[in-house]
């Protein structure tokens, strides 16, 4: 494409960083942005071109873009909840020597499974996997501890493995706000409840549950204890109000989502931010009903790099409607920054953006991310004219599978 000049968005680049939200590169920038506005208002089920703040009044039915604005005062909440006075059991796990970690849990519930289990590939003493089936893994054995997380307590495929897990002798932690799952607490001896508060979209408490399980892994001397986490706290919380659509800044979030409208979404990082990528796709499903893909780099070098085209002559004729969001942190591998310069220099899209995960560090970047996804996951909704919390097709799908039981 030859050379890209970064476009001004939001708060532009810092040190050749992108540092919040920023165009890595584009082919037409925002030259068509006022027909992209156009689109954007005969989407929104109300009448006529309303501003954003209209919109969420109009459409946000159960308050999501407040659940988004109180994601790291629950993450506080969270890290202060597990302790010996919460949880007594604390100190009769901590003296096991425990061989690794088993975390079960579907969707929403599953994403800290997935979180924790990069974070202790980076700096964990022993591995976890996460694992979103009704089946247990035969390999499992009762070296290991497994963490169930159902923020309803209710979900079947969680509850299917949990009680397996049980029956094979195995130590389990369960994390709910309540229902089944946590009633195996009280019947069972090695089963422990890690409770959590309800009353919200399983997808909006990620605060609760991912701030708990990390707070659980640095009880139980899993994942070292945080050096700075009154700091980082301070930080997202500041981002995430810097951040937020509503408060009246220009560009950002609102831009970006406007950009992505009629798009389909393509989402590349590194392998330790994959697990992000993956929530980030689920975000934009649930909360805004697109799809969206993963890239996970370096392994998509080695395949869906073909089909971007760019020096190889042929490439997917959706190409040009495709939109690259190239998530990154500041403890990038060098090969995977020599890597994303190359497709920054030589991918074939139309419009694309890096996204900086600021932060000292992994889990701090993680969590960056989610503040970035989960606003713009919101306001895509609404500027598409869907309420964000509608979930209609798994709730039909429930209850189909209700009647057949």
């Amino acid at each position: 494409m030859g050379s890209r000049e970064r476009l001004p968005f939001g708060a532009g680049s810092r040190g050749g960083r992108m540092a919040r939200l920023a165009p890595c590169w584009s082919r037409s920038g925002f030259a068509d942005e006022g027909s992209m506005r156009t689109r954007a208002s005969t989407r929104c089920m109300v009448e006529g071109p309303l501003p954003l703040p209209a919109r969420v009044n109009a459409l946000d039915s159960e308050d999501m873009f407040g659940y988004v604005r109180r994601f790291v005062d629950d993450l506080d909440s969270a890290f202060g909840a597990v302790n010996e006075r919460t949880c007594p059991w604390l100190a009769d796990l901590r003296e096991r020597q425990f061989s690794g970690l088993l975390c079960l849990g579907m969707g929403g519930s599953a994403a800290g499974g997935s979180f924790l289990s990069a974070l202790a590939d980076h700096n964990g003493s022993v591995p976890v996997l996460s694992h979103t089936d009704a089946f247990l893994p035969q390999w499992v054995n009762p070296d290991w501890l497994v963490l169930a997380t159902s923020y309803s307590g209710n979900t079947a495929e969680t509850l299917s493995a949990t009680r397996m897990a049980i029956a094979k002798g195995l130590t389990v932690v369960v994390l709910a706000t309540g229902g089944e799952l946590a009633g195996l607490a009280e019947t069972h001896h090695d089963v422990h409840l890690l409770g959590a508060p309800g009353g919200q979209p399983p997808r909006s408490g990620f605060g609760h549950i991912f701030g708990r399980q990390v707070a659980l892994m640095r009880c139980l001397g899993l994942l070292p204890e945080g050096e700075d986490n009154a700091g980082m706290i301070e930080r997202l919380r500041a981002a995430s109000a810097r951040l937020d659509p509503l408060a009246g800044t220009e560009g950002g979030v609102e831009a970006l989502a406007e950009a992505l409208l009629d798009r389909s979404m393509a989402l590349l990082g590194p392998t330790e931010l994959a697990p992000v990528l993956t929530r980030f796709k689920n975000q934009v499903n649930e909360n805004a009903a697109r799809f969206a893909r993963v890239g996970v780099v370096p392994e998509m070098n080695h395949n869906e790099l073909v089909a971007w085209g760019g020096t190889g002559g042929v490439a997917d004729p959706t190409v040009p409607d495709q939109a690259v969001l190239l998530l990154s942190w500041g403890g990038l591998q060098p090969h995977v920054k020599a890597r994303n310069a190359w497709m920054v220099q030589h991918l074939e899209t139309e419009a694309a953006w890096q996204l900086f995960g600021e932060g000292a560090t992994l889990l701090e970047a993680m969590l960056y991310h989610c503040i970035v996804m989960d606003w713009l996951s919101v306001t895509l909704a609404v500027l598409a004219g869907k309420d964000p919390t509608s979930i209609g097709p798994i709730a039909s799908l429930k209850a189909s599978l209700a009647d057949h039981a």
